[in-house]
Parts: structure tokens; C-alpha cells; sequence
């Protein structure tokens, strides 16, 4: 006579494949939620980046949807959406970058390659407002509403696919 306790293992076994079966299912696997959705935005904590001006507080309450990027020179995803990110800025999106755990050095020889597609820019060496932001990695991108609220978070390279569905339907506004 078999014992119960036998096929423990092996209901845990098919617990673990289901379960990995069901987050494989989901839309967007890749996706990080951020408990700052709907959220007002931490407080901005830069350091200047050089001759940068590094954005406010006050540029987040603007009145005006804005993206906020956090970068880094080693990072090579970033250089992946670099491009995407100067297309934005060049349709007119503005772009406020956060320079994360880099050296000045680095980070302007990064710019200085690809160009900046940042309205304003400023550096957290220390990851100070990086962790009061959430930013887990780099890149990462926040879209924020002219009031200063999180409307989302996008964890990873900005991409032609995730500007068209994630970013361009909140920089249309709600529908009238």
C-alpha cells in the first residue's frame, strides 16, 4: 500500500510547472509594476551632470506628460534605446534623465557619442533617488503627468513596441 506523503514531491513538481505555465500565459511577461502608479513622484534628488541643468520638482508639475529616464553609460541596453529616445525628443516628447550610479566622465563621453535627448539632465551617484523612485536597474523610464503623478513604469529598453503601446496612448490623454 502506497503512503500519502509519496506523492508530496511530486504534487509539488506539478504546482511549480503550473504555476510557471500560468506567468508564461501573461501579456506582458517582462512587466514590473510600480507601487507609484497614480502615485505623486518622490521627491527629484540630483547632483548637476557638468554643465547640465538638473530638473526640479517644479518640471514635474509643469502641466506637461514628460518622461523620466534613468541611464547609465555601462549600461548596454540603454545604448538600445538611445535612439528611441532622440526620436521622442525630436517629436517633441520631453525627456528628463537621470544620469544612475555612472561617473561624470562616462556619462558625458556617452552623450557626447550619441547625443542627449534629455530637456534636462542630472546625476544620482549614490542612488539616492533612484531608491526613493524604485528603480530596480537601468534603463527605466516613468511617465508622469504634468501634475507630478506616476502614470507608469517601464522597466528595461525603451522599444518601437512598448513606445506604441505603453507610452504614446498616455501621451494622447484620456479620451474626449
Amino acid at each position: 500500500m502506497a503512503k500519502p506523503l509519496m506523492f508530496l514531491p511530486l504534487l509539488v513538481m506539478a504546482g511549480f510547472v503550473g504555476a510557471g505555465y500560468f506567468a508564461m500565459q501573461q501579456n506582458d511577461p517582462n512587466a514590473m509594476p510600480t507601487a507609484l502608479a497614480g502615485k505623486e513622484a518622490p521627491a527629484v534628488r540630483l547632483e548637476p551632470l557638468a554643465a547640465e541643468v538638473p530638473f526640479t520638482d517644479a518640471d514635474l508639475r509643469d502641466g506637461k506628460i514628460k518622461l523620466v529616464n534613468f541611464w547609465a553609460s555601462w549600461c548596454a541596453p540603454c545604448r538600445v534605446e538611445h535612439p528611441y529616445l532622440i526620436a521622442l525628443k525630436q517629436d517633441g516628447i520631453e525627456i528628463m534623465g537621470v544620469n544612475w550610479k555612472d561617473t561624470p566622465d562616462k556619462a558625458q563621453g556617452f552623450l557626447a557619442e550619441m547625443g542627449s535627448p534629455y530637456t534636462k539632465l542630472g546625476a544620482d551617484p549614490g542612488n539616492r533617488m533612484g531608491l526613493d523612485w524604485g528603480v530596480a536597474g537601468v534603463p527605466e523610464t516613468f511617465v508622469v503627468d504634468g501634475t507630478g503623478r506616476i502614470l507608469t513604469r517601464i522597466a528595461g529598453p525603451l522599444t518601437e513596441d512598448v513606445i506604441t503601446r505603453k507610452i504614446t496612448p498616455l501621451l494622447a490623454g484620456p479620451e474626449q
